[in-house]
């Protein structure tokens, strides 16, 4: 069965997880034969790239832009949802609560973040978007758990479906003369790459001694409030550990083919979040589909794809913890290869889409409608 899928979400040319995760999912439901667009939530004044998949932009500065964003949300067949607290209008994002209220189509909400301890109008919101969704998707088992047990919610709406993984698996096209660290994605701080400079001081009796490479623009919403403040302070620190050598900031746009290549280079992928909140992280379901081997701090995500998988957990602002846990990856290459081995459980995004399109499809026999327009 053919859906025409409305997508609402931020979306490139915005780098940021969440318009990655929605550019991946419509790109792959698309592919599948079901045709869609994009109502692109962005900050104002930003353009969306001519002939993209965008059909409409909301802008932050326009005035309930909500209203418009769902009446062409309402000329598809299901509206699907991208969810996070800090990228709608309104207080704590509130503005999206219009919009599914709204629809006359089925919608189906993709939670990106489930606090453990939310503002009481974070929880209530958050218990006002399920109410109102047709469907409700946790990207982890830790984020459906935490929903179920933290808020009101109606748990026979929510499903499961992990994150999709891209084809970045293979045989590097180079190899480093020296062991290559990783770490990749939007930069700021709780990114925790200071603790991994302050482990990577104490690899330096290794030889050879590890290099390590910090890839990726910083967040555009830190550059809006702090400019290159935390990228400066690395710069900063990596001259005071004596490491200034060893690391190499890519602070340049990679396209897939670039960033494929660069994880494939990689010994080990190095995720030292300070946040014990995240459960949702793109970066760790590409370095483990990709096999190469993890270490990250216990946040949610780590601990459920790593447990006794392709990785090994440290405790947070550790870096002693981060460079024993490096150190034996890079000095028994046994453990390295059992790492590479163990399942990755990280599903590609064409297996993923068509979880997705299993579910829309069910919304829309059904007659699923969002709770307003149910109680018309």
């Amino acid at each position: 069965m053919s859906i025409r899928y409305g997508f609402l979400s931020t979306h490139p040319p915005t780098r940021c997880g969440l318009a990655t995760f929605n550019s991946a999912l419509a790109d792959h439901v698309g592919r599948a034969g079901n045709p869609g667009g994009v109502v692109r939530v962005a900050a104002g004044g930003e353009e969306s790239v001519p002939g993209s998949s965008v059909v409409h932009t909301w802008n932050a500065s326009t005035p309930a832009g909500w209203r418009e964003s769902a009446e062409v949300l309402n000329t598809f067949d299901v509206a699907v949802i991208q969810h996070e607290y800090g990228i709608y209008p309104g207080r704590d994002g509130g503005e999206v609560l219009s919009v599914l209220r709204r629809l006359s189509v089925p919608s189906l909400v993709v939670l990106h973040t489930v606090l453990t301890h939310p503002t009481p109008r974070q929880k209530s919101l958050l218990e006002q978007i399920t109410a109102a969704a047709g469907a409700v998707v946790t990207i982890t088992r830790a984020a459906h758990d935490r929903l179920l047990q933290g808020y009101d919610v109606d748990a026979s709406k929510v499903s499961v479906i992990p994150h999709g993984a891209s084809a970045f698996a293979g045989e590097p096209a180079r190899r480093y003369d020296r062991p290559h660290l990783l770490t990749w994605g939007l930069l700021g701080p709780g990114k925790g790459i200071e603790w991994a400079l302050r482990g990577l001081a104490q690899l330096r009796d290794l030889d050879p001694s590890p290099v390590y490479t910090v890839a990726g623009r910083t967040h555009p919403k830190v550059i809006e409030l702090h400019g290159e403040a935390y990228r400066a302070s690395l710069h900063r620190l990596s001259a005071d550990l004596g490491v200034a050598h060893d690391v190499r900031f890519e602070s340049s746009y990679l396209d897939d083919a670039a960033l494929g290549e660069l994880i494939r280079s990689a010994d080990v992928v190095v995720l030292p979040y300070d946040s014990t909140e995240q459960v949702t992280s793109g970066v760790l379901v590409e370095a483990v589909a990709a096999r190469i081997p993890v270490v990250a701090t216990a946040f949610p995500h780590a601990v459920e794809l790593l447990t006794d998988g392709p990785g090994l957990l440290v405790p947070h602002k550790k870096p002693a913890a981060l460079a024993t846990a490096i150190r034996r990856i890079l000095t028994k290459p046994a453990l390295a290869a059992t790492l590479r081995d163990r399942n990755s459980h990280a599903p590609g995004w064409p297996a993923v889409a068509q979880r997705y399109h299993e579910l829309a499809t069910t919304l829309v026999t059904s007659g699923i409608r969002a709770e307003a327009v149910a109680g018309r």
